[in-house]
């Protein structure tokens, strides 16, 4: 248990470093003060353009790739590789964990973005075919509606469902998904508040049916 505990910990601090608050500091300014005032990709593209969106997602994307396809199998002095720990399980915990860092961030007081790349990170990972299920309701949704808050929330929720319908069903895998799928949506709390208050911005270069 102590190499899961201190992988999962080192995951953790990993997921705190935020990319767009590491390179806004370097630019001088906080994107938690602009825009919808998340520390995410989507804030960083509507604040700050998409080279530094594309930096963030790079960031966001690869702490999620070393966190779960790399932490899991190194061999920590005085911690070691033990034998009786599930190397599947302990994958899903650093994938948990490096989400969660993102979201809250002990570099950052707690306040990061909510998710989404760093989830994609992970996944990518874990199970790279799942995706093709999550990016495409992600991209459907967006189209559809032009919230891509929405899509986010439908695209994790594809996640355990494409888990659930794999066969033999993995069990660490369909945890990690039902989890990050109420992970996200509850991070989207604010974003499902403003599309029942009718005030959420849309993207409208996507959304096929918007108003003409």
């Amino acid at each position: 248990m102590l190499e899961l505990g201190v992988k999962s910990l080192i995951a953790y601090l990993l997921g705190s470093v935020s990319g767009s608050l590491l390179l806004g500091r370097l630019r001088g300014v906080d994107i938690r003060e602009l825009g919808s005032g998340n520390a995410g990709g989507t804030n960083a593209l509507r604040t700050q353009g998409w080279q530094f969106a594309l930096a963030v997602m790079a960031i966001d994307i690869g702490k999620a790739v070393l966190a779960v396809g790399v932490l899991p199998g190194l061999d920590l002095p005085l911690i070691g590789i033990k034998p009786r720990v599930d190397r599947n399980w302990l994958a899903v915990a650093c994938a948990i964990a490096v989400v969660v860092g993102h979201v809250y961030p002990l570099w950052y007081d707690f306040r990061g973005g909510k998710g989404a790349a760093t989830l994609i990170g992970a996944v990518a990972v874990l199970a790279p075919a799942a995706l093709i299920p999550v990016l495409a309701v992600w991209l459907l949704t967006v189209m559809l509606t032009g919230f891509v808050g929405l899509g986010t929330m439908l695209g994790s929720v594809a996640l355990p469902v494409y888990f659930a319908l794999e066969r033999p069903v993995d069990a660490a895998l369909l945890s990690f998904g039902v989890l990050m799928a109420a992970f996200v949506i509850y991070t989207h709390r604010a974003n499902l508040a403003r599309m029942r208050a009718g005030n959420e911005s849309r993207a409208r270069r996507l959304w096929l049916l918007r108003p003409r």
